[in-house]
């Protein structure tokens, strides 16, 4: 047992849960067996006769001790969806243009991500913190706002 009375495979399985946001994949990776596997979701969701109590505080722990540390590999992926949301993430992609006579170039250029990404990036973030599925699928996402001289073309 470890210093929280979990076992070594449990802490393993509540690492991998936050890091993935898929119970399923954190059982398997934590070294749960091929029957535990399907039934992992059902630990932490108190909806479920399975529901596991303690797993489901010591994740919420973890995630709390996880606002305050400075390194940790859960805590980095928490940090990158949550700037990708907001809209504070670049990505670099390679354009291809015309420099005449037949002949294209390519170039690197940096752009925001989009808004598809941003919502990809939201669903994951409750999805580590156990909101329900259903309720982010209905998000009224609001007007759209362009900012700056962009132009809409038809």
């Amino acid at each position: 047992m470890s210093r929280k009375g979990l076992t070594e495979k449990q802490e393993r399985f509540i690492d991998f849960y936050i890091a993935t946001g898929n119970a399923s994949e954190a059982a398997r990776r934590a070294g749960y067996g091929e029957g535990s596997i399907p039934c992992a979701s059902k630990w932490i969701n108190p909806q479920e006769s399975q529901f596991k109590p303690y797993l489901k505080a010591a994740i919420d722990s973890r995630l709390k001790e996880l606002e305050s540390e400075r390194v940790a590999d859960a805590k980095e992926v928490m940090q990158f969806l949550t700037s990708a949301m907001r809209g504070e993430t670049e990505e670099e992609v390679i354009v291809v243009e015309s420099v005449g006579e037949g002949l294209s170039e390519a170039r690197v250029m940096t752009k925001h991500l989009s808004g598809r990404d941003r919502l990809d990036a939201a669903k994951q973030l409750a999805k580590r913190y156990g909101l329900d599925s259903a309720a982010i699928e209905n998000i009224d996402e609001g007007p759209v706002i362009l900012e700056g001289g962009d132009t809409i073309r038809d």
